[in-house]
């Protein structure tokens, strides 16, 4: 399934039926008087949050929504039937803003959630809504009002408990695919992972959502490489997992790289609780390995693990830290 994470999309609600300026006919009735009935309403347009989704997809080939309209009254006093309201399902994560792209109008965060974006039409009024003691036989009659139309915009941020961060090729979607069922695209080069990956991963009967986010490169938060595209998706992470290729030459320099994109971005961002993990350890001699830990640890002072993502007594360990860390 493609990932997208922002839309802009036309909604228009339905428009309220005409009222019906209709009198009864009937044998041996000489003045049967007015029985127009009154127009139905037109349908509104809604939006529903939907946890299986995990994308905006459905809106980009697709722009233009329209709720149905109300039928018009008919003799009989009878009135017309409303209009079947429209209701579209978004992730849960999923922000609705107004045509600029920068005022909120929504933020869906649980599931089933549902908002009302466009309203319907009334419906208009039949000739009856008009009799009085002087006006026996009107012939006035109103049509229905219009419903409301709009441009809006959708973004989507993925609510997850855990992010995966890096540089590119640090080994992120292998990490997720040992941790999780998820099959994230995998090979060995930069920016294999283009859109950010869900995936569920269980532990003593607990479960926490990570989601593996494209690699982020200096100058992210200006719209260098993949830009900020993928940043806002950090925003409702609960802690980070900070991985970092354990056989680049300086890992000092490409683990602050990132911490300072994240705070160039949103401070918020580099408050959030981070697990650091030094990825690739099958890779390296073990006293090649030393050396660039200890000048690591003359430069920054923070605990980190070793670990490869092909060793099954690391992914359990990870398994462990995380359900520790997101439950507590």
């Amino acid at each position: 399934m493609k990932f997208l994470d922002q839309a802009k999309i036309n909604l228009k609600a339905g428009n309220g039926g005409s009222g019906s300026a209709s009198f009864r006919r009937e044998k041996f009735v000489e003045f049967g008087g007015p029985d127009g009935g009154d127009g139905g309403d037109g349908g509104s347009v809604m939006f529903e949050a939907e946890r299986n989704l995990n994308t905006l997809i459905d809106y980009r080939y697709s722009q233009h929504f329209k709720a149905e309209n109300g039928k018009p009254g008919s003799k009989k006093n009878k009135t017309g039937a409303n209009g079947k309201d429209l209701i579209l399902k978004v992730p849960v994560g999923t922000q609705i803003y107004e045509e600029d792209n920068n005022t909120i109008i929504y933020d869906f965060k649980k599931d089933k959630e549902k908002y009302l974006v466009a309203s319907g039409g009334k419906g208009g009024l039949g000739n009856v809504r008009f009799k009085s003691s002087t006006n026996r036989a009107p012939r006035k009659k109103t049509n229905g009002k219009n419903g409301e139309e709009f441009w809006i915009w959708l973004q989507l941020k993925i609510i997850a408990d855990v992010g995966i961060i890096g540089l590119p090729n640090a080994g992120k979607s292998s990490l997720l695919a040992a941790l999780t069922r998820a099959k994230p695209k995998i090979a060995n080069y930069p920016f294999t992972t283009i859109n950010p990956n869900l995936g569920v991963t269980y532990y003593n009967n607990k479960e926490v959502t990570l989601a593996d986010i494209p690699g982020l490169v200096e100058g992210a938060h200006k719209g260098i490489g993949l830009g900020d595209k993928f940043l806002r998706h950090i925003e409702r992470c609960k802690m980070l997992i900070h991985l970092v290729d354990v056989t680049e030459n300086n890992l000092t320099e490409n683990y602050q790289k990132i911490r300072s994109e994240l705070k160039s971005y949103d401070l918020s961002l580099a408050k959030k609780k981070e697990v650091i993990y030094f990825n690739k350890s099958d890779l390296v001699e073990k006293n090649e390995l030393k050396e660039k830990l200890d000048l690591f640890n003359s430069k920054i002072r923070k605990k980190y693990k070793i670990i490869s993502v092909f060793k099954k007594d690391d992914v359990q360990s990870i398994k462990k830290a995380l359900i520790t860390n997101v439950n507590k």
